[in-house]
């Protein structure tokens, strides 16, 4: 009686010092940039709650900090040796400057095991791939620059959707005799301009004129041909009356681009796939007159025509190399790109870069040629100003900006961009 009561209790204490192993308290830290209410904050809020309810003995910190100071804060954190379990990024290089640094865990396998590896869009994987292993995944929206377009204006004239960049001057032309601004455009902000900077430097010498001079390799530099080049043929645009008069100075945050295209003043508009969402809220009776077209490609240039510029994944959720938990990271990572995540972010107005049959499960239209566009792309170049670190960053958008405004000349922006680039990186 007594053997049996002592292999009971030590069966006891085994079971206890079993359920205590597997139920210890782990903590995880979370860092991203969506501090305002909306469809990411909503999907990311509830996948920690999935989780949780999931594997109780696991509590996530979540830390929302705002875009423009979140860069800086994860580099500081980087270099304190004090990074958070899972933090977000845009991919692309900044992300490969991490991984370069073992800063970053190579998340191929556990993705793997955890069978959530092709719930990504392989286009929109891309930029958290390296040599062929994961160390970032794509979550919260797919978003490209596209050329919207009134098509009664264009069918006014008889005009067909341009398809080379010659036929987008004659088109241009067709509207500037005809006293209609062909791109509706307010530059106060920078990034708006940007955009026509970054599709033509694509067009002209394709995607690796970009990653070299970020990423200092294959000498790479952002005085090259294809930046110069890229620069002239940004500046013919504004001497040939692409843009309104004053556009250097109209607010695009105060609708000043978008209301020459409600009132017929403008044919065209070169913004991110979520003026779609801004239209319908503004102006939804323009929707019958509005679709999109790809930036054409430049007769001659190296890119592809079908290239985007924008974001395959927007944010890119990565775990840190120091992780103590890093299993528990790799399984939430399952709930944040699980179809329950994706269905939020389709009903909240975002096209998911992951989950099951998604072009299907987009009932709108015109979110359904969205999403074939971006899927159907060889390669979406991330914005340059996320892409760059801030310093950087800057610089692209001032000269941007001055090129707009005839006040430098390709190739002393193009120097300018460069020398900046080798101060930050400390070359000679």
């Amino acid at each position: 009686m007594k053997k049996a009561t002592l292999y009971l209790l030590v069966i006891s204490l085994l079971l206890g010092s079993s359920l205590s192993v597997y139920a210890q308290q782990v903590n995880l830290t979370l860092w991203h940039i969506h501090t305002n209410e909306g469809a990411a904050q909503y999907t990311i809020q509830d996948a920690i709650r999935r989780f949780e309810a999931d594997y109780p003995n696991v509590k996530i910190e979540e830390v929302q900090i705002i875009n423009d100071e979140y860069k800086t804060k994860l580099m500081i954190a980087m270099g304190a040796n004090d990074e958070p379990d899972i933090f977000m990024s845009w991919g692309g290089g900044p992300l490969e400057t991490y991984i370069n640094a073992g800063k970053v865990w190579d998340m191929t396998d556990a993705l793997n095991n955890e069978g959530i590896y092709d719930n990504f869009l392989p286009v929109a994987l891309d930029l958290g791939v390296v040599n062929g292993r994961v160390y970032g995944v794509p979550i919260v929206n797919m978003a490209s620059a596209l050329v919207w377009y009134r098509t009664d204006i264009f069918e006014r004239f008889g005009l067909e959707v341009p398809t080379t960049y010659s036929e987008l001057l004659d088109v241009m032309e067709v509207f500037n005799k005809n006293n209609i601004t062909p791109f509706a455009l307010a530059n106060a902000n920078k990034w708006t301009g940007s955009m026509y900077f970054m599709y033509l430097v694509d067009r002209v010498a394709g995607p690796e004129e970009f990653y070299n001079a970020m990423m200092r390799v294959n000498g790479g530099s952002f005085a090259s041909e294809g930046f110069i080049k890229a620069g002239e043929y940004l500046q013919d645009l504004v001497r040939k009356g692409a843009f309104p008069r004053g556009f250097q100075s109209m607010d695009e945050d105060l609708a000043q681009s978008r209301n020459l295209l409600y009132t017929e003043r403008a044919a065209m508009y070169l913004m991110g796939s979520w003026a779609y969402g801004t239209i319908k809220a503004e102006n939804d009776s323009m929707l019958e007159h509005l679709d999109f077209f790809v930036f054409p490609g430049i007769d001659g240039g190296k890119g592809d025509p079908s290239n985007l510029v924008g974001t395959p994944g927007d944010n890119y959720f990565s775990i840190a190399q120091k992780s103590a938990h890093k299993e528990y990271a790799a399984k939430f990572l399952g709930y944040l790109s699980d179809d329950t995540a994706a269905q939020m972010l389709i009903d909240n107005g975002h096209i998911p870069p992951f989950g099951s049959n998604i072009g299907e499960r987009i009932s709108d239209p015109m979110m359904q040629k969205i999403y074939g566009a971006v899927s159907g792309s060889d390669t979406v170049q991330l914005w340059y100003d996320q892409s760059l670190p801030p310093e950087l960053a800057q610089v692209h958008l001032d000269t941007t900006q001055a090129l707009f405004g005839l006040e430098m000349t390709p190739e002393e922006a193009a120097k300018t961009m460069e020398e900046a680039a080798k101060r930050y990186h400390n070359e000679k």
